[in-house]
């Protein structure tokens, strides 16, 4: 993922956010809504998301240390486990609460939105544009890279937490607002405060669902993952296509950020003359590795010279260090 391209979706978030929660909060002092409660935090939390995102992609950045000899790339990764935090307990959470209070609320003081009733209305109406419009960037920015790859795949595998991030928080703010808006037309039509209870409530349960899928993927990559099939297939090709690697024998693979990838192999070796020519066949090696897939920055090879060993019995071949 571009690293602006990825900074260009979390700000237009943000400051779409921001103006909306505002918004929410005019309108949930005027009508007293519970629906546009839920939707005022749960636009505060995304905001607040967003500033996190924007943090740990500024801290990733920090030079490597001798504590920290891989540097500081995993960050993105922690703070965007910090954001499904934030979403499950700050927005989903508290939409819940809310809804239970409204609902029990209810049967005391039974009745709908009895002052600015279609205040909410129009600032839902209003904050679906916005949304709409941070949405789209989201959407724009993350074709620019997922290729043939569905949405499904790219939320998956994408190795940069931050577009996946933003997409699923514009989509849960989209439809958030319209069960916000579901719940409070429902409540003016028919008198019925339980319409926008029932509003908060599913509000709250897809903010729990969506910080729970960002928890899943975010803790993938903090646990570490390897390259994809695509970068494995290409550095094995560079590994094997000139003369000095006769085989892999093994390799791993591991992200330790977005953009940085640690490759380690063990390779068979031709028998060289010198420890020299050993050394400038390896270099070639890690030149044609860094050529093929460019974020592999850290490349550690371990050359080997194997042979063939006795047949087996089920006739396939072994390799045995010499």
């Amino acid at each position: 993922m571009s690293a602006s391209g990825g900074t260009k979706a979390i700000v237009a978030a943000l400051l779409a956010n921001l103006g909306i929660a505002v918004t929410k909060f005019v309108a949930f002092g005027l009508s007293g809504s519970s629906s546009m409660l839920a939707e005022s935090i749960h636009s505060v939390a995304d905001s607040g998301n967003q500033a996190l995102l924007l943090l740990g992609g500024r801290r990733a950045t920090r030079k490597a240390t001798p504590e920290h000899p891989f540097g500081y790339g995993r960050e993105r990764y922690i703070y965007a486990f910090i954001v499904s935090i934030v979403l499950f307990s700050v927005g989903g959470l508290f939409a819940l609460y809310e809804a239970y209070h409204k609902w029990h609320e209810q049967r005391d003081h039974p009745g709908g939105i009895e002052s600015w009733q279609w205040l909410p209305v129009v600032v839902l109406v209003i904050a679906i544009i916005l949304e709409s419009f941070s949405f789209r960037t989201a959407i724009v920015e993350s074709n620019a890279i997922r290729g043939k790859a569905s949405w499904k795949e790219f939320v998956r595998r994408a190795k940069a937490p931050e577009l996946p991030v933003v997409l699923l928080e514009d989509l849960g703010a989209l439809l958030g607002l319209v069960f916000a808006l579901v719940g409070v037309s429902m409540t003016l039509v028919t008198d019925n405060g339980y319409w926008d209870a029932a509003g908060t409530a599913a509000i709250g349960f897809l903010l729990v669902t969506i910080a729970v899928i960002l928890a899943l993927e975010t803790k993938s990559l903090l646990l570490g993952e390897g390259a994809t099939p695509e970068q494995v297939r290409q550095i094995e090709q560079a590994i094997t296509n000139g003369s000095e690697v006769e085989r892999i024998i093994h390799m791993k693979t591991l992200h330790l950020g977005p953009e940085e990838l640690l490759v380690a192999a063990k390779v068979a070796v031709r028998p060289y003359a010198t420890a020299a020519e050993l050394a400038e066949g390896i270099n070639s090696v890690e030149a044609r590795i860094r050529n093929s897939v460019p974020i592999a920055r850290v490349i550690y090879l371990e050359p080997d010279i194997y042979r063939n060993a006795e047949q087996p019995a089920d006739g396939v071949p072994e390799l045995k260090e010499a």
